[in-house]
C-alpha cells in the first residue's frame, strides 16, 4: 500500500496559530479545527469569545471538507440544489455551512480546516486563507 500523506500535528498546530492570530488581531472569537483525511481531529482551540455551539460546527465543517474533498459550503449548496438531505451520507456530522476547506496536495486530500463562529463569509475567508498560507509555506 502507498504511503499517504497526512496533515502532521506540527502543521495543524501552525494552521490554529496563524488563524487565532488573526482573530486576536481583530478582536474576534471563534473554533477552529483541523482534522486529518479520514475527518478526525488532529489540532482545536476555541478562542476567546466565541460561543459554545461553534465548537461543534467547526469540528463537523472540517470533517465534511476532509470526507468529501470539497469546501463544507460546496456539499450544501449541492444538496439544496439536487434535492438530498446531507443524513443521506449515514452521518450526523455533515454541515452544509460554509467555513470548512479541504487541504489537497497533488491532489489527495491530507486534512481540512473548519472555522466557526464568525459570519459565514468570514469563516469561509479565514478558511481558505489557512489552507493556501499551508500550502505556500510547502
Amino acid at each position: 500500500m502507498p504511503d499517504r500523506r497526512e496533515i502532521g500535528h506540527a502543521e495543524a498546530r501552525r494552521l490554529v496559530a496563524v488563524i487565532a492570530d488573526r482573530l486576536e488581531a481583530d478582536g474576534a472569537g471563534a473554533a477552529i479545527a483541523v482534522v486529518d483525511p479520514h475527518g478526525e481531529l488532529v489540532a482545536f482551540l476555541r478562542t476567546d469569545g466565541c460561543g459554545l455551539a461553534s465548537i461543534n460546527i467547526a469540528i463537523h465543517k472540517a470533517f465534511t471538507a476532509a470526507r468529501e474533498g470539497v469546501e463544507s459550503s460546496v456539499l450544501g449548496e449541492r444538496s439544496r440544489t439536487e434535492g438530498f438531505p446531507l443524513t443521506n451520507f449515514g452521518d450526523p456530522r455533515y454541515v452544509g455551512w460554509g467555513g470548512g476547506v479541504p487541504i489537497i496536495v497533488e491532489g489527495e486530500v491530507i486534512g481540512a480546516i473548519g472555522v466557526s463562529g464568525l459570519p459565514e463569509a468570514a469563516d469561509v475567508e479565514l478558511a481558505r486563507w489557512a489552507a493556501a498560507s499551508l500550502l505556500a509555506a510547502g
